[in-house]
């Protein structure tokens, strides 16, 4: 186990990387879109993104097992039905989302560049520890589900 797992809240990291793309942003140059068109897919790209995250966390409310994501070795039950026969981790896709839809506002290639740091922190630091709780806690079925469902998307 690594010392930087499970450690910071994923909103948190969310929070942190939007904060530095939008220092990047400030950076020049600065290219300029219509902020209609931006704000307006912007908007749409956020709304799927909460889509997701809700989804999620409905999803594991209705099978009574632990959100948080400090305590997978907790889980009570493999969710695998709603959006989890889509996405393995729809909760951290809905906040890659909503960075994208940041990016999109702040209308930043460097902005854009934060995304992937964003998703290879998560997937390092917590979804691979999440992955190998499950496994200990689930094992074939988990596989199984693991061979069915992609990580992201």
């Amino acid at each position: 186990m690594n010392v930087l797992e499970h450690r910071i809240p994923p909103p948190l990291v969310a929070l942190a990387a939007a904060l530095l793309m939008w220092l990047v942003s400030l950076l020049p140059p600065d290219v300029e879109a219509p902020f209609a068109w931006r704000a307006t897919f912007a908007i749409v790209v956020a709304a799927a993104g909460v889509a997701f995250s809700v989804a999620g966390m409905r999803a594991f409310h209705q099978s009574r097992t632990t959100m948080n994501p400090f305590t997978p070795d907790m889980a009570s039950a493999l969710v695998t039905r709603g959006v989890y026969r889509l996405t393995r981790n729809p909760m951290y896709l809905g906040l890659l989302l909503d960075l994208l839809a940041w990016a999109v506002f702040l209308w930043d290639l460097l902005a854009l560049a934060v995304l992937p740091l964003f998703a290879l922190y998560i997937q390092r630091f917590q979804i691979a520890s999440e992955e190998r709780a499950l496994s200990l806690l689930f094992g074939a079925e988990y596989a199984a589900y693991q061979q069915r469902v992609r990580r992201w998307l």
